[in-house]
């Protein structure tokens, strides 16, 4: 059934959840998002602090 969803059908998806969340809870939604994946590739990018207690 989901994998006869084409183009109309999508573009009826997005109608129906702008209409019941509304453009401004979306975009805030996003961003939050947004902020989630930089801080995360940020923690990535980090090297591992090492603990010089249990490296004995």
């Amino acid at each position: 059934m989901l994998n006869n969803i084409g183009l109309p059908g999508l573009a009826i998806i997005l109608v129906v959840v702008i209409v019941l969340f509304g453009r401004g809870k979306i975009s805030s939604i996003m961003g939050e998002v947004g902020q989630g994946l930089t801080a995360f590739r940020r923690g990535i990018r980090q090297e591992p602090e090492t603990d010089e207690t249990t490296a004995a």
